[in-house]
């Protein structure tokens, strides 16, 4: 039997917002809390600051706020975005505060970007799993070594706790959050409205600038680079590279990692999915990709983004093509449909 959500009191959502605070990382949960009361009784949301006076956003506008963290009872969710501000400027004392007071009074709480740095400093996610932006993810590891970081999720449920990386995440992990109150039928009526994936696949480190690396700094170290970007599909191996280096490929080796942070091998595999990859972007199929990109063959390139992405390289395309072009809206509807 179908449950009967006209029954159900609509869901307290606070969300707790401070100056510089990231806009989309809000506004995004929040729409998709709004749009699903046109299906169910669905949420109340209310926008919090720590002393109940309005902020100022990321992009300059003003938000004015209901009430402050300590004044306004108890919630179902809670939601802690970020900023892009460095989690020292912003994760203030009267911050934490207001995340303490609000933790004590909600069913669920759940962090946007580098909000969940708030929650690390209180020591909630101490022994369990979260993730954050991929920017900031490294140092969220290394000043809270006691949270396991997941660098690549989307986002994490550990409990009642909750985490997501940056911006748009926060739109993911809110339609995870509707499909826990209502079911998958609803979230997916508002994945359609809002015209967004019901569940994306692959991690962040498709979005991430991991495919982007340091220059290199030596004439040397350049001319080896410049002789495998002109080629890429060459049969490169570490000593032709350093024969046309004129060096030993110990040496070689030492120079790659010190200024590229890759072994020449490394880089050559990096160059080459870079190549395969913006050809995905330009439309060519999967089998030119691969054939340019040096490769050999699709299923090779197929493996390295399922290994790199954790997603295959048709769907990488159908996902990241022009947003004018027909597949990709075509696209977009399968994907919410």
């Amino acid at each position: 039997m179908a449950p009967n959500f006209a029954e159900q009191p609509r869901r307290r959502v606070g969300i707790l917002v401070f100056d510089g605070v990231k806009m989309l990382d809000f506004v995004g949960p929040a729409e998709v809390f709004v749009e699903a009361n046109q299906t169910v009784p669905g949420y109340e949301v209310v926008l919090l600051s720590a002393d109940g006076e309005n902020v100022q956003t990321s992009i300059g506008a003003r938000i004015e706020v209901s009430a402050a963290a300590a004044d306004a009872g108890r919630f179902d969710t809670v939601v802690i975005p970020g900023s892009e501000l460095p989690p020292t400027k912003f994760v203030t004392p009267e911050l934490i505060a207001a995340v303490r007071h609000l933790s004590w009074n909600t069913r669920r709480l759940a962090s946007i970007c580098s909000g969940a740095f708030a929650l690390a400093d209180l020591g909630l996610f101490d022994g369990r799993r979260a993730t954050t932006h991929w920017k900031f993810a490294a140092d969220l590891a290394r000043r809270y070594p006691s949270v396991v970081v997941e660098p690549d999720a989307i986002f994490v449920r550990d409990g009642n706790l909750y985490s997501s990386a940056g911006v748009a995440a926060g739109v993911d992990l809110a339609l995870a959050l509707v499909e826990e109150d209502y079911g998958a039928d609803v979230a997916r009526r508002v994945a359609q409205l809002l015209v967004v994936y019901m569940q994306r696949a692959g991690g962040q480190s498709q979005f991430s600038a991991s495919l982007s690396g340091p220059a290199p700094r030596s004439p040397l170290v350049r001319k080896v680079v410049d002789l495998i970007c002109a080629d890429p599909a060459f049969p490169h191996t570490v000593q032709t590279l350093a024969d046309h280096a004129r060096v030993s490929v110990r040496h070689l080796t030492r120079l790659f990692r010190a200024e590229l942070e890759r072994s020449p091998a490394e880089y050559v595999a990096f160059i080459r999915f870079g190549v395969a990859r913006d050809m995905l972007h330009a439309g060519h199929s999967v089998t030119e990709a691969a054939m340019v990109a040096g490769f050999g063959s699709s299923e090779a390139l197929r493996r390295a983004f399922v290994a790199r992405l954790g997603i295959s390289p048709r769907k990488y395309q159908q996902r990241f093509r022009s947003t004018g072009s027909t597949a990709a809206l075509e696209s977009v509807a399968a994907a919410v449909s």
